[in-house]
């Protein structure tokens, strides 16, 4: 049985230039923000997922394809939801996709996305320590704190913003975190 050639020009996913899948190279770069924000090493991430350090190279540059099965692992090193890995994909990387190729043509807008999505130190860092919160009641009073400090601020710069979107007052659900009751 012989394989059928793609209609579309490409192969394995690839841009009809042999480039990685935008998409590839977008979950690989989370792969490497996960793995930064977690101070793992590729060889520590390696070992988790085993398999071998040069695999997670080629995973977080989008070179090699990450399956079904090894995406499910690494969230699960992570411990986050396979949704993360897709997080913040932009319309330029779902326009490059060869699945959205027009005529044998990209669309117009192709860019490089490398760095696009790189966290500073700080980002990795308020993640991290925000990570290792044990009370949730405290971790929900910081999250609520931060979405209080963006409302505020999109609100002075007269931004097109609707503080409905973030604001936990106008949220049905109970947001309120009560103080943990004193010792009698």
């Amino acid at each position: 049985m012989t394989k059928k050639k793609p209609t579309n020009g490409t192969v394995r996913g690839r841009l009809s230039d042999g480039a990685p899948n935008p998409i590839d190279v977008h979950v690989g770069s989370r792969v490497r923000e996960a793995r930064k924000i977690f101070n793992l090493s590729q060889e520590g991430l390696a070992d988790a997922l085993g398999i071998t350090f040069q695999q997670v190279q080629k995973y977080e540059k989008g070179q090699n394809r990450i399956g079904a099965s090894r995406l499910w692992d690494l969230a699960q090193v992570f411990g986050v939801s396979v949704d993360f890995f897709y997080e913040h994909l932009d319309e330029q990387a779902k326009n490059q996709s060869p699945r959205q190729i027009c005529n044998g043509e990209l669309r117009e807008g192709a860019a490089d996305l490398e760095g696009d999505f790189i966290l500073s130190m700080n980002d990795r860092e308020l993640i991290r320590n925000y990570k290792r919160i044990q009370d949730p009641r405290v971790a929900q009073s910081i999250l609520d704190l931060v979405k209080s400090v963006v409302i505020s601020e999109n609100i002075s710069s007269n931004t097109d913003f609707s503080a409905d979107d973030m604001n936990p007052l106008t949220d049905d659900s109970d947001f309120c975190i009560q103080p943990p009751e004193a010792n009698s």
